[in-house]
């Protein structure tokens, strides 16, 4: 085997082990340990730095534990990485909702939104944004908006955290 095929196996073997942290993280995850998942993805981050999905369920992970500003750094650079990613500035919006910069989180959701304008679940948190802003009509037509693409009134409703 020649050196750049051994750098090529490398490259996947590493690609392969990243992969396998990153399911970890997803799984530790939704078992609600999110010290463990953070750890999970760190490792996948460590074997692929330019991995945007790993950064940014790092970042929901630390959100979770309320590490809103770390979260956001994680998701600063899943948006470096895929500025055309609807999710992460969607993650972002929350983050920053969560912190109580509304603003910045409606600018958020509006990226997201204009990246992908039948997210439903963006104009969900942007709705929240402006529910916590103290704008209940902007709220309720982003509520409206997002039942009207497409999902259920229970689906949308139950995203809403008041």
């Amino acid at each position: 085997m020649d050196w750049r095929s051994l750098n090529q196996y490398n490259k996947e073997l590493n690609g392969l082990r990243a992969i396998d942290c990153f399911k970890n993280g997803y799984a530790f995850q939704n078992a609600g340990n999110h010290k463990q998942a953070i750890e999970a993805y760190s490792r996948a981050i460590e074997l692929d730095p330019n991995d945007a999905k790993a950064y940014s369920c790092r970042g929901i992970a630390y959100d979770n534990l309320g590490d809103h500003r770390q979260a956001i750094r994680d998701y600063d650079r899943a948006i470096e990485l895929d500025p055309n990613d609807a999710w992460a500035y969607f993650n972002r919006g929350v983050a920053y909702d969560n912190l109580g910069d509304h603003r910045q989180g409606i600018k958020d959701f509006d990226r997201a939104i204009e990246l992908d304008p039948k997210y439903a679940w963006a104009y969900v948190g942007r709705g929240n944004a402006y529910f916590h802003r103290g704008d209940d009509q902007q709220a309720i037509r982003d509520y409206d908006r997002a039942i009207s693409e497409g999902r259920s009134k229970s689906e949308a409703g139950g995203a809403v955290k008041l």
